[in-house]
């Protein structure tokens, strides 16, 4: 490989982008990071900005920020539209386009609605800061609606929350929001009682936190239960709008619906008109690389990437940081004159989910943990990743001030004053 004035370009400054630019450090090459937005999102902690535990500046910072020491780091902000692979170009939205010599492309996934785009209106997801603050806004609202509101069945359908999902994004956002109503607004309405608020969980399969032992899914539904929340499952959705949610032959009246039940790539393999699954993530190969195209890396949630297994790597942040870690060494090794492709290989390093602010379940394999053990070990983990002194702090403030008043302060509603939120 020539190494001299060689171009890296880097889509997206998630967790997997942003691995591979701090392992690339010192390498002779100059690195151009492109995102649409101007910060990087801890996602893992994106459910309680959602659930007004956390504030936006507690689990985001501004790219130029993180990379403002790297002199051989340009930052963009800007839409990738395409990538045309025979010019070596990535194309723009505003019509511009950026030269590479190697390509990351490490772009996250999207809301997946399984064929039905149109319940996206009445169930978000919660994939960036902008849907964190939207469920919020629309969480909040639905129980100053339900203060004016004199009809009992409307009142109930705005005192009726379903959560759509239940994975580890399900399960949070469930915990979270029936301590919300059950503890934290206690007290405050005077038209209606916020213990009466109704958080219904739906996951079409047989017990949540599939991807966990099933003793810790069976803690984990008895946990939530203890919360409040009614957990159906078996039942798949069918129909979303308006009115509410309808799953198997039931309809929940519901105003408030949460979408957590499936994501697809980003547009990656479109971009590349390269093969992908039924996610749209790339088909790769072992090392990462575009078939036919050993210049162009995917990574992440964008990346169909199997274990010697042949299950699929999971679409968590320890992944994402690892394949950065090993796409930046391929690099570093073509640069030395090895062109020897390196198959990836992942390291699980275990699950963890969160129920609510006293209960936790992680399954590390060679052990397992429920309970407060298990909810102060989570939160070690998280704040330990979390970047800076200030945010590590704020979050730990943030966090015990919770869970020994119940109170949480990031409770505002913004973003308009439509009752859709």
């Amino acid at each position: 490989m020539n190494t001299a004035n060689h171009h890296v370009v880097v889509v997206g400054a998630g967790f997997g982008g942003l691995e591979f630019t701090r392992a690339l450090a010192g390498a002779p090459v100059r690195i151009t990071m492109i995102d649409r937005r101007n910060h990087h999102l801890f996602q893992p902690l994106l459910y309680q900005v959602a659930t007004t535990a956390l504030a936006t500046s507690e689990v985001a910072w501004p790219i130029r920020h993180l990379l403002r020491k790297r002199k051989d780091v340009t930052t963009l902000l800007a839409t990738v539209t395409g990538i045309d692979r025979t010019g070596k170009r990535v194309l723009l939205r505003d019509g511009g386009a950026v030269a590479y010599d190697t390509l990351l492309l490490a772009t996250g996934a999207r809301h997946a609605y399984f064929g039905h785009d149109e319940w996206e209106p009445f169930a978000p997801g919660l994939k960036t800061l902008e849907d964190a603050t939207t469920i919020r806004r629309r969480i909040l609202l639905a129980f100053e609606q339900a203060e004016r509101e004199t009809d009992p069945a409307k009142r109930q359908a705005l005192l009726t929350l379903a959560i759509v999902g239940g994975g580890p994004t399900g399960v949070e956002l469930a915990g979270t929001i029936a301590e919300l109503a059950h503890e934290t607004l206690r007290g405050e309405f005077r038209n209606i009682d916020t213990r009466e608020t109704r958080v219904v969980l739906i996951e079409a399969g047989d017990r949540v936190l599939a991807n966990f032992a099933p003793e810790l899914s069976d803690y984990a539904m008895k946990a939530l239960e203890r919360l409040g929340v009614t957990v159906e499952l078996g039942r798949a959705v069918t129909r979303c709008d308006a009115e509410g949610v309808v799953f198997g032959d039931t309809h929940l009246p519901a105003r408030t619906i949460l979408w957590a039940a499936g994501v697809a790539a980003s547009p990656a393999a479109e971009w590349l008109g390269a093969a992908a699954d039924r996610a749209g993530r790339v088909l790769v190969e072992p090392d990462l690389t575009v078939p036919g195209d050993p210049e162009i890396f995917v990574l992440g949630d964008a990346a169909h990437v199997l274990r010697p297994d042949g299950r699929l790597v999971p679409g968590v942040a320890p992944a994402a940081k690892q394949q950065g870690r090993h796409v930046a060494a391929t690099i570093k090794a073509r640069l030395a004159g090895d062109a020897t492709p390196r198959p990836f290989r992942y390291r699980h390093d275990g699950d963890l989910a969160t129920i609510g602010k006293r209960a936790a379940a992680i399954d590390f394999g060679w052990i397992k943990l429920t309970g407060r053990p298990a909810w102060w070990l989570w939160g070690f983990a998280h704040i330990y990743f979390l970047i800076g002194f200030r945010n590590r702090l704020a979050v730990s403030l943030s966090w015990l001030w919770i869970y020994f008043t119940g109170q949480r302060s990031a409770r505002l509603i913004t973003q308009g004053d439509d009752d859709k939120g």
